[in-house]
């Protein structure tokens, strides 16, 4: 296995920069799938467009399976190495075991995806119209949904070892696999038949096999990170105990999202399905516009873990309060972006006039609330690099259930949709400040309590 960044002793700022950058390119093109996806669907017209966005709280479900399974690995590895207790083997068995735990879990969920798909949807509130077109995607998303996830948590390997390089370059080639692809089988092509909204789920699962394929190439011969003897039940079983500990209330935290989503989902429904479809291509322009800080939720849960396996509390410290600072400071670069091309960006999107129209009121405002959106995301990030997944769930909880569903829910009976709109910004904003307070109260518990044990290793 080769020698994981020393995230110990280099400084911080410059750690985390040498980290973020290749993170930041990869979620680019990772948002960069997800927007090439609704953007080519949409030249099938609105109905396609508006079924997309009716699955994106589901598929997004499954992906919070794949992040919380990452962020298990990531911060389980990356406490091992920090420790200096565990060894190259230790570590790639760890890593070999949460694949087969992952191949185990998905298969689960794909076969009981397709079973429960259409009382789902109609639960969110989508039209009979839209049901064949939301399954044509679902069935083929499904079936290949154990490449995403195997995807992600290969990723998470590699950034626990301290090489964000390798996942951020597998990212991208897997966007430009479907980038290629989407027109190819959405439109079809000389022999190719053109499928439609199928041919984009098609070009997802063929770009993730693709790239699982050579994510599982490099963790095995060029980081050493895969054990191809078969496994000793005992620490097998052991391993997925450490690994779930954390991955479970993560991934039931990163779920409560699409759920949440799927609820305003229903409640923008009844505006009508050109409402829908800007609701939908909103929150792909969403993840664009928080890519630099969930790569830096991404890059930083790392670095916590080593130095708080090595008790270096004050490092985290620093780590936290910086991340915060860039957080607020970049997200408010980027909404004025957003207010003084909102009107080209909608235009890009659909030449619906109606669309065109919500996706602006959504620029204008929602955006406002990204700054604290990502203060929060960081947060939980940073509980659960310190092995702390309860109360990252208790951030999720606070902000989806107690701030970000009720208010949005009276926005909208009071005062529409704008409304509605106008309360996810108020919800995110006391979720921010509710959070970072708890992270600073326990980095000070912390560090008291460092102060009395023996720091040196």
């Amino acid at each position: 296995m080769s020698r994981p960044l020393d995230l110990l002793n280099a400084p911080i700022r410059q750690t985390l920069v040498s980290m973020t950058v290749p993170m930041m390119f990869g979620i680019v093109s990772l948002m960069l799938f997800n927007l090439a996806d609704i953007w080519f669907v949409a030249q099938l017209g609105t109905a396609p467009m508006a079924a997309l966005a009716f699955t994106f709280p589901v598929s997004f479900s499954v992906v919070s399976l794949a992040i919380g399974l990452g962020v298990g690995t990531s911060a389980t590895l990356a406490r091992l190495i920090g420790s200096g207790n565990g060894s190259e083997q230790q570590a790639a068995r760890l890593a070999t075991d949460n694949l087969l735990l992952t191949v185990l879990l998905l298969t689960v969920v794909g076969i009981t995806g397709q079973h429960f798909a259409d009382p789902i949807f109609r639960l969110m509130g989508a039209d009979p119209e839209l049901l064949p077109l939301i399954d044509a995607y679902m069935e083929v998303w499904f079936a290949g949904s154990v490449f995403l996830v195997l995807n992600m948590v290969c990723n998470s390997t590699f950034r626990a070892s301290g090489d964000t390089r390798l996942s951020a370059a597998v990212m991208l080639i897997s966007s430009l696999i479907n980038i290629i692809l989407d027109p190819l089988l959405i439109f079809g092509w000389g022999p190719v038949p053109a499928m439609g909204i199928r041919g984009a789920a098609l070009a997802s699962v063929l770009a993730w096999s693709i790239t699982t394929l050579l994510a599982l190439h490099l963790l095995y011969h060029r980081k050493g990170m895969l054990v191809l003897a078969w496994p000793e039940p005992r620490l097998m079983l052991n391993n997925w105990r450490k690994v779930l500990s954390i991955s479970l209330p993560a991934a039931l935290s990163n779920m409560m999202t699409p759920l949440a989503n799927g609820i305003l989902t229903a409640l923008v429904a009844v505006h009508g399905a050109e409402a829908v479809a800007a609701f939908g291509a909103g929150a792909r322009i969403e993840s664009l516009s928080l890519l630099v800080c969930l790569a830096l939720s991404m890059t930083l849960p790392p670095f916590i873990s080593q130095n708080y396996g090595a008790l270096k509390v004050e490092r985290v410290k620093a780590a936290y309060r910086g991340a915060i600072r860039f957080a607020l400071l970049w997200q408010l670069l980027i909404f004025g972006v957003l207010v003084l091309a909102s009107g080209s960006i909608a235009q890009l999107f659909s030449d619906d006039p109606a669309v065109a129209r919500w996706l602006q009121t959504w620029m204008l405002i929602v955006p406002a609330g990204f700054g604290f959106q990502a203060m929060t995301f960081l947060s939980a990030s940073s509980f659960n690099a310190l092995h702390q997944p309860m109360r990252a769930m208790r951030i999720s909880l606070f902000r989806l259930f107690l701030m970000y569903v009720p208010l949005g829910w009276l926005g909208n009976q009071l005062f529409g949709l704008t409304g509605m709109f106008c309360a996810l910004v108020v919800a995110n904003a006391i979720t921010a400040v509710v959070a970072s307070s708890w992270v600073k109260r326990y980095l000070q518990a912390l560090d008291t309590a460092s102060n009395v044990l023996p720091a040196s290793r």
